[in-house]
């Protein structure tokens, strides 16, 4: 601990990035504080996005602050600081977190829960002219931008990535625009859903199929040029607009700021959600990897890490033993399907309907209104 992250006895704790697990901590701050500890919240926006409802937002059924966490509103609320910058990595010899014009914070813990990106540099012209799923907010002006087309002229739009991400914002999409909209979801793998159990698959490629999405398995994009991607079969595959929705990538700076990382470049931690090689710093959401018990890179895993991470980061202060988290290994998926019916899974379960569709609002405006009112109890676990 540096002497800069002690600031009149009070211990600097930074939480960089507004993802699932930081919100739900500064919520759990606000009636537990941690002792003797001064909390900042960094991030480069100041309205985080809430991923479960993107697609509904797509789709016309919820306002953009609908499905967006008011940050500062909820930091103020719970006496959390709330700095609003770009954290671009970390001093780790120092105690640092370095952040894009603005001096750095000094910290005696900090956690991470930067997210994660779609990768778009294994595929020459990617990082050129698609627009990846993440950061939300470009991903939403592309949006916007593609329906103002839409209004004046029939327009072509891709989406590469055939995920439960893919697939729900490509139905959300077609949904919303209809036959103004020419859509192809083009998968490198031979079927779309690749993790999910094959009743979800048949459910979601029939609704694909019901909206006119032409669905490309089997051909991996090889190049991204300005008016649409090249196949391996060499096959052009125009686009007005093009969008990434491939696996997740890791933010390059983890890597390079020393701490220890697993293959794909993701902040290894130990199941109390600490660093292997720092355990001053803590990570949760996509950004993390639990060694020994990976999961996949889902919003569920961020939602129910922010406990854990909370009661670990309160014990590393209190200088008591961290507790292991060990997140199960079936969880509830639902997947909307653009029309006030969504798909649900859990393992080899599947159903689809109007009434999963409500289950899911329900479940969705419940975890966003337990950020309005911090006096509501949070959402029973799903």
């Amino acid at each position: 601990m540096t002497a800069a992250a002690v600031i009149s006895g009070l211990r600097e704790v930074v939480l960089v990035g507004g993802g699932h697990s930081h919100a739900l901590v500064v919520r759990l701050l606000a009636r537990n504080p941690w002792p003797r500890a001064q909390v900042t919240l960094v991030s480069d926006v100041p309205h985080a996005p809430y991923s479960g409802m993107i697609p509904g937002h797509l789709a016309g059924f919820y306002s953009r602050a609908e499905c967006h966490i008011d940050l500062r509103r909820l930091c103020d609320q719970a006496g959390v600081r709330f700095v609003g910058a770009r954290a671009t990595g970390l001093d780790l010899t120092g105690g640092r977190v370095l952040l894009e014009n603005h001096p750095p914070l000094p910290f005696a813990a900090a956690s991470l829960n930067i997210g994660s990106t779609p990768s778009v540099h294994n595929v020459p012209g990617a990082a050129e002219y698609a627009i990846p799923a993440k950061p939300v907010p470009r991903f939403l002006k592309a949006w916007e931008n593609l329906r103002a087309l839409a209004a004046s002229r029939p327009i072509r739009a891709l989406i590469v990535g055939a995920g439960a991400g893919g697939v729900e914002v490509a139905l959300a999409m077609k949904a919303r625009l209809g036959p103004a909209l020419t859509l192809t979801l083009v998968h490198q793998g031979d079927t779309i859903l690749p993790t999910h159990a094959a009743g979800v698959r048949r459910r979601l490629l029939a609704a694909l199929h019901r909206e006119g999405v032409i669905v490309a398995t089997g051909q991996p994009v090889t190049s991204v040029r300005a008016d649409g991607v090249i196949l391996r079969d060499g096959q052009h595959l125009p686009a007005d607009t093009i969008f990434w929705t491939t696996q997740a990538s890791a933010p390059p700076w983890i890597q390079a700021s020393g701490l220890a990382a697993d293959p794909s470049g993701f902040i290894a931690v130990d199941a109390a959600l600490r660093s292997l090689s720092h355990p001053h710093v803590f990570a949760a959401g996509d950004c993390a990897t639990v060694t020994g018990n990976v999961r996949p890179k889902s919003g569920v895993f961020a939602v129910r890490a922010a406990q854990p991470l909370f009661d670990n980061l309160g014990r590393h202060l209190a200088g008591t033993p961290t507790q292991p988290w060990h997140p199960q290994k079936n969880f509830l998926s639902l997947i909307g399907t653009g029309r006030g019916r969504a798909v649900a899974s859990r393992g080899p379960w599947a159903a689809e309907g109007v009434w999963v569709w409500h289950w899911k609002d329900r479940i969705d405006r419940a975890f966003m209104n337990q950020f309005t009112d911090l006096r509501t109890p949070p959402p029973a676990d799903t």
